[in-house]
Parts: C-alpha cells; structure tokens; sequence
C-alpha cells in the first residue's frame, strides 16, 4: 500500500511539472496573409477562423480606422486586465493573460484586417487539455468592452 500511495504522488509531481513546464513555452505565432496558425486539438483554444464551430467566435467590426480600432483593442485589454503585452504591428497585437489562481498563461491575439474592416481574434492556453471555457468567457468580456 505504501508503494501505490508513493507511485501516485510521484505520478501526480510529474504530471504537475510537466504542465509547469508547458506553460513556460513561449509558442511561435503571429500570421501569415491574415492567418492565425490553427488550435490544437486540445478544447483549450478559440478563434475567429477555427474550423471547428466549438472552437469558432465572432470576429469584431472595426471602428471608424485602423488606429482607432487598434487603440480600442488595447483600452478592452487593459480594462480587463492581467494581460502583458508581447508585440504589436499597425495590423496585430499579442498579449498574454496570467491566470489569477494558477498563473496559466493564454496567448491572445488580434489580427486587423483592413481589407474586410473587422478584428479576427485567437485566443489559446499554453498548458493543459482544457481551459474550462476560460478563452470563450475572455473573447466575450473583451467584446463588451470593445464595444463601449
């Protein structure tokens, strides 16, 4: 007995290390001719261009131009917050959200396509299967505040 009790909590230290250690990676993203790379398999993602409809949210409308789309983005982020932000473009900005509780980091980005004149957004977690709807719950608080 002493044996399984000793193997579960090695098995456990091991399966939180390897999500500390997933969560420590910084993933290569960013866009290509106005495309996000694609969520993994994993329910721990959403985006305006997933091809899977659970994973798929809306994109936002611009405001009047593109800096005055970019600077509402950025206010929505910053009234929300907990975010740091990574890198921006006149056409994209990165951030990554810090869980409160368990210091997870989410890469979020947005993607402002001029041609069309709306926002594409994708947001992931780094670590674990599932997010708990945390990213959807993200992209519709950020929405609100976008829009006021």
């Amino acid at each position: 007995m002493k044996w399984i009790l000793i193997a579960i909590i090695v098995l456990l230290g091991a399966g939180f290390a390897y999500i500390y250690w997933q969560n420590g990676q910084i993933p290569e993203l960013g866009h290509a001719n106005g495309q996000f790379k694609p969520l993994s398999d994993n329910p721990n993602g959403v985006s305006t261009q997933a091809s899977d409809p659970d994973k798929r949210v809306a994109t936002w409308p611009f405001k009047t131009d593109q800096a005055e789309t970019m600077q509402a983005i950025k206010n929505a982020v910053a009234s929300h917050g907990g975010a740091e932000q990574v890198s921006e473009t006149s056409d994209y900005l990165r951030v990554v959200f810090v869980t409160p509780k368990m210091r997870f980091r989410d890469d979020v980005e947005f993607y402002l396509d001029a041609e069309n004149k709306e926002v594409h957004f994708r947001s992931a977690s780094r670590a674990g299967k599932s997010d708990m709807g945390l990213n959807r719950q993200r992209h519709e608080q950020l929405t609100a505040l976008y829009h006021r």
